[in-house]
């Protein structure tokens, strides 16, 4: 496969994981689908945004840059075909891995920490003590009385945004590699249309 090709494919997978990590993020401020929750009732990892920085944004850049890599060279078919582009998405690529890295590190430390919630009329990770064992336990999680239904909302987004952005280390790492080889090599794509 041609690497603007492969870079198109990676970037089309990137960009629509990104947005499932925005939305992820952006459903944990609103616990139980209530904006009621204030500053205090919210877990740090929430307000850390690595759903939105991380997964989101940074690996958004890296997307498009990939999906452009992908197209017509700056040169068009001419000596340097699609390099300047897959050099920009080698240090997008980059970018994205930190971001995916961030966003990873952060939904991970929010499934072992716990949700922030009111226990006997006390906001307070009470999960915390546990270092994820209250995941296998939903029992427990009937405890929390406010918010509503937090640490099952907490575990179900915190847990796509591990997969997430575990999907788009991979992605950006691939295309790291894919758009290095473009740089160093260029694009098969002029030889394939020079054979037409």
């Amino acid at each position: 496969m041609c690497t603007g090709k492969c870079a198109r494919c990676l970037g089309l997978s990137l960009i629509p994981l990104s947005l499932v990590c925005i939305v992820a993020n952006a459903l944990l401020l609103v616990p139980d689908g209530k904006t009621t929750w204030t500053n205090s009732n919210l877990s740090l990892q929430v307000w850390l945004m690595g759903g939105f920085i991380g997964g989101g944004l940074m690996v958004l850049c890296p997307g498009i840059a990939a999906v452009r890599a992908g197209g017509k060279g700056c040169c068009g078919a001419g000596c340097c075909g699609n390099r300047c582009r897959m050099l920009r998405s080698v240090f997008s690529s980059a970018f994205g891995v930190l971001g995916a890295i961030y966003c990873l590190s952060v939904a991970g430390a929010g499934l072992r920490i716990g949700p922030k919630c009111l226990i006997d009329n006390k906001w307070d990770y009470h999960f915390q003590e546990t270092e994820g064992a209250y995941l296998k336990n939903d029992t427990l999680w009937n405890l929390c009385e406010a918010p509503p239904h937090v640490v099952p909302w907490n575990v179900t987004l915190f847990s796509i945004l591990v997969v997430a952005s575990s999907l788009e280390l991979v992605l950006c790492g691939i295309q790291l590699v894919n758009a290095t080889f473009g740089v160093l090599c260029g694009d098969c794509r002029k030889k394939e249309g020079a054979a037409h």
